[in-house]
Parts: C-alpha cells; sequence; structure tokens
C-alpha cells in the first residue's frame, strides 16, 4: 500500500512511467506493507533512482569488467590505485563521477569480486540520478572493496524478501562452497525486475540461475542448496532526495549527516 502524508491518493501518472518503475508501483500498491511518502515527488524520485540503478546493472554486464577475487583486482590506473586488500582507490584530482564513469566505459581494464560490483552498480544509479556536480561533491575519496562505501549512500535493510523491488541488492548464501574459493560463498546480486537478477561474475539470470551457479560451486558431494537470503539493501532515497533538493545541505562538501529518518513501525515504512 502507498500513502502520502500530504493526501494524495494515487499521485503518479503510470502512463508515464517505464516498465521497471511501474512494477515498483503495482507491487508496493498490492503489498501488505504501508509506504509513506512525504509527496508523489518523493516517490517519483525513488522511481528513477531504482530504475537507474537497474540501468547500471545491466551496464555494468555488458561493460567488460571480469569477475575475480580480491587477491587479482586490477582497474584502470589513470583513476583508480589498487590497495594492498584489493580495493581500488580513487586518484588524487580525479572527479568521482569520471572514476565510476571509466568503469562502464573502459571495463575490460577492470575486474574485482560481486560485493564491490553492487556497490557501483549503486553508485553509477546515484551518480546519473543525482547529477554529477552532487554526486561529486558527497562522494569523494571514494574506496571500492567489498562492501565499504561512503556514509551518504545511507544503505537500509529489511528482512522480508518479498518486499524486494528492482534496484534493491539481495544475497544469495553458498553454505557449502569450495573451501579454496571463498569468492563463491554467495552471491550479491541486483534485483532487475521481472523475475531477473545481476550478479557480478553470473551474469543476467533468475533466482533459480543463480542457484544453480552457486551449486556447481559447492563441496563434491554436498546437498545443500544455496539459497536466498531475506536481506534486501536499498540506498536511503529520501535522503538522497534531499541532498539532491539541496534541501538538507551540511555546511562543507562531502561531509556525512544524516537528515532523513526512517521508522518502522509495525507494518508500516515511514519516511520522512
Amino acid at each position: 500500500m502507498i500513502t502520502f502524508l500530504n493526501g494524495g491518493q494515487n499521485g503518479i501518472d503510470m502512463s508515464t512511467l517505464s516498465a521497471v518503475e511501474r512494477e515498483v508501483v503495482e507491487k508496493k500498491r498490492r503489498s501488505p506493507e504501508t509506504y509513506v511518502y512525504e509527496s508523489p515527488a518523493a516517490l517519483q524520485f525513488e522511481l528513477n533512482m531504482r530504475r537507474r540503478i537497474v540501468e547500471a546493472a545491466i551496464a555494468l554486464d555488458a561493460s567488460g569488467a571480469t569477475f575475480v577475487p580480491f587477491e587479482t583486482t586490477r582497474g584502470n590506473r589513470n583513476f583508480w590505485s589498487r590497495t594492498s586488500e584489493g580495493g581500488l582507490r580513487l586518484n588524487n584530482g580525479v572527479l568521482p563521477s569520471d572514476g565510476i564513469n571509466d568503469i562502464f566505459r573502459n571495463g575490460h581494464l577492470y575486474a574485482f569480486e560481486c560485493a564491490t560490483a553492487a556497490v557501483i552498480v549503486l553508485y553509477k544509479g546515484v551518480l546519473d540520478a543525482l547529477g554529477e556536480e552532487v554526486f561529486n561533491a558527497y562522494f569523494n575519496n571514494l574506496l571500492l572493496y567489498d562492501w565499504q562505501y561512503d556514509s551518504d549512500l545511507q544503505l537500509t535493510a529489511t528482512n522480508n524478501r518479498e518486499e524486494a523491488y528492482p534496484g534493491d541488492v539481495q544475497y544469495f548464501k553458498n553454505p557449502d562452497h569450495a573451501p579454496d574459493k571463498p569468492e563463491w560463498q554467495g552471491e550479491n546480486a541486483i534485483v532487475l525486475g521481472n523475475g531477473m537478477y545481476f550478479g557480478h561474475g553470473i551474469g543476467i539470470t533468475t533466482a533459480a540461475g543463480i542457484i544453480a551457479a552457486l551449486n556447481n560451486e559447492r563441496v563434491p558431494g554436498s546437498r545443500t542448496s544455496a539459497y536466498l537470503m531475506d536481506e534486501t539493501f536499498h540506498p536511503n532515497f529520501e535522503y538522497l532526495r534531499r541532498l539532491s533538493a539541496g534541501r538538507s545541505l551540511p555546511s562543507g562538501a562531502g561531509s556525512s549527516r544524516a537528515y532523513a529518518v526512517v521508522a518502522r513501525i509495525g507494518s508500516h515504512n515511514f519516511i520522512f
């Protein structure tokens, strides 16, 4: 269920939405959860960012970037420097937007594992939704490594996989992965909509396809299947909307302060 604090009802012209955006709205309207937005504009911002994240996932899949464990991470040295742990740190003097965009333009120069890929997809979606000026002001000093991310991304989690929407990140766990292949202990996947996912190293497929790929990397003889976990992640869309609108900007660019408050009361999600 979707409701608005300003008293609006439908609030969104479905005819103007993309397939991804329509799927989000239709599923939220059918949901037993109640999603409360400040205004239709707040919902529209979320829809746009979710669409951008989905587009970024599809673009990363097509970029030529490859899947490797942390030990062999690599990137374009004109933009990123490899850390001893296997991360990629943005070079001094490089704009964050240029660093992120280069991954999608010159993917053949990049290799990283799936958690890093998921964060890259989220950064690209945020960049495309907010624009370069805002992104560069708040997402500076980037380090691409595992699930380390800029605090302005404000990732939030729910523990109900039935409430996953396009643009969310979900995790497929592989409890019996081969011990000599820790990179296959699971897969961070972007929800694309219409039953499809993107998992770096596996590609674009269904949940069953990801589980089958992970099961191929189990201990020989194992009968314990990989499975989709309940926890689902997404950026704090309202916080990012306020950054974009300049409504709650910190006094200094790049500082991190939480202006949005997300409260869960029973089956109601209130976003202020």
